[in-house]
């Protein structure tokens, strides 16, 4: 293994036996030896599940890599053998330096143990000494926060306790390598943003590993994603790229159809182009040159999309503060009972920052739409004071509701533009009627 490598997964499968009947396991136990003694076929009281297949990657030391995929597709199972806590099928897994792992709840914690006698066995187990964990005692027992909890056996403990600690306990035993496979979804906000700075800090210094479900959370950590599904890598890259193929595969699910993801050529403007204003008339069209990607079940099309200063004129770059309009064209190809346009604001991560939607206000209009009928929505906005960088907009036309809809098309990257802001503000973006009042009361 290089020594820049700090994961080689190498052709990994993982297969089961699943019995239907408990006394099948004991009939697979006996009669096969029974049948070799008699010169029979051996048979068979099982099924073999592959929870994955030929499972092959590597990743190097400081890179973050988020696993995602529904349930079932064998994130979890992956983890722990790359943890050894799980041996595979065939394939190999090899790892350079200190592993701490976050698996299953309660993993690696003796449930009749108190927390500082688990924190002792769970210290150990991940390579410390006993003079170490007395040292790392205060700390882990300040981030865990649970009290005279600690003293408790662990058994007495909520869901979240027991992530506590259990997350305290790996933030502190100098990991190389960091696993966490969705044990955050437990903890309350005010740890689960405590946990996501250590882990920004920690992606510094080491390589991390996690599974996560909120793809939000794997944009704005990874520089690298792996999409499994069905036990296979589907897809192995930018998180953006990879996130948008993802969703495209959940649409699909919840739709019952098989949508396709198209990625239009990526063509990146030049910076000079994108400050000031474009041409007075311009008009920006969902074009292959725009280096968009897009699905859905084609019931409609978006066909043009713009946005535009008071004056009408198009923007391609803003200071934040300024009013604009988003307008969206779509043409109508299927009958569509309650149709929704809407948008988002994303980051150049792919994160979105903010967005709207025509649900809300024309949900009891009865606007539907027939086959060739032409819809447009406008959004009229003050733009929000943005970090300098590149931002894009997506759009979407669908039928039904938020919750419940089939989506018909939806466009990544349609229009990008640059914030010029310089100057500094909390947070992803700043809001541009905040009024601030600062006085000395008498």
């Amino acid at each position: 293994m290089s020594s820049d490598i700090t994961v080689a997964v190498n052709g990994v499968s993982k297969g089961f036996r699943t019995y239907a009947r408990p006394e099948d396991r004991l009939k697979q136990a006996l009669t096969p030896r029974l049948a070799r003694l008699l010169g029979r076929p051996a048979p068979s009281y099982f099924r073999e599940f592959w929870a994955l297949r030929e499972v092959t990657f590597s990743i190097r030391k400081g890179e973050t890599v988020g696993i995602i995929g529904r349930n079932g597709a064998g994130k979890s199972t992956l983890l722990q053998i790359i943890c050894g806590t799980l041996a595979p099928t065939t394939g190999t897994v090899q790892t350079s330096g200190r592993v701490a792992a976050l698996l299953e709840l309660g993993a690696g914690f003796n449930p009749e143990f108190t927390g500082r006698e688990n924190v002792y066995l769970n210290g150990s187990l991940l390579g410390l000494s006993t003079a170490e964990i007395n040292a790392r005692l205060p700390q882990i027992e300040s981030f865990a926060d649970i009290g005279d909890f600690i003293d408790q056996p662990v058994k007495t403990y909520s869901s979240g306790m027991t992530v506590r600690l259990a997350f305290a306990v790996m933030a502190h035993v100098d990991a190389d390598i960091l696993i966490i496979d969705e044990a955050l979804a437990v903890g309350d906000a005010l740890f689960v943003q405590k946990c996501m700075r250590f882990l920004r800090d920690f992606a510094e210094r080491g390589t991390l590993l996690f599974v996560s479900h909120d793809t939000a959370a794997v944009l704005s950590l990874c520089d690298r994603a792996i999409w499994l599904d069905g036990g296979t890598i589907v897809e192995d890259g930018v998180p953006k790229l990879v996130s948008e193929s993802y969703l495209v595969r959940m649409h699909s699910a919840a739709q019952g159809l098989d949508l396709n993801l198209t990625r239009a050529p990526n063509v990146i403007a030049d910076a000079s182009s994108l400050s000031g204003h474009a041409d007075a008339n311009a008009e920006t069209l969902v074009a292959p040159a725009q280096g968009t990607s897009s699905f859905g079940a084609g019931g409609a099309e978006i066909e043009q999309v713009t946005l535009v200063d008071e004056a009408g004129r198009a923007i391609r770059a803003v200071q934040g503060g300024e009013d604009v309009s988003l307008g969206v064209r779509v043409r109508v190809q299927t009958p569509l009972a309650n149709p929704i346009l809407g948008f988002y604001v994303r980051d150049r991560l792919g994160q979105n920052l903010f967005g709207e939607n025509t649900f809300l206000t024309y949900q009891n209009s009865g606007l539907g739409a027939e086959p060739g009928e032409i819809l447009q929505a406008s959004f009229h906005f003050r733009m929000p004071y943005l970090l300098h960088g590149d931002y894009s907009i997506c759009v979407g036309v669908a039928d039904g509701t938020p919750e419940v809809h089939a989506q018909h098309h939806f466009v990544n990257d349609v229009l990008i533009f640059r914030s010029l802001q310089k100057n500094g503000h909390r947070g992803l973006l700043g809001l541009p009627d905040m009024r601030v009042r600062f006085e000395r009361k008498t």
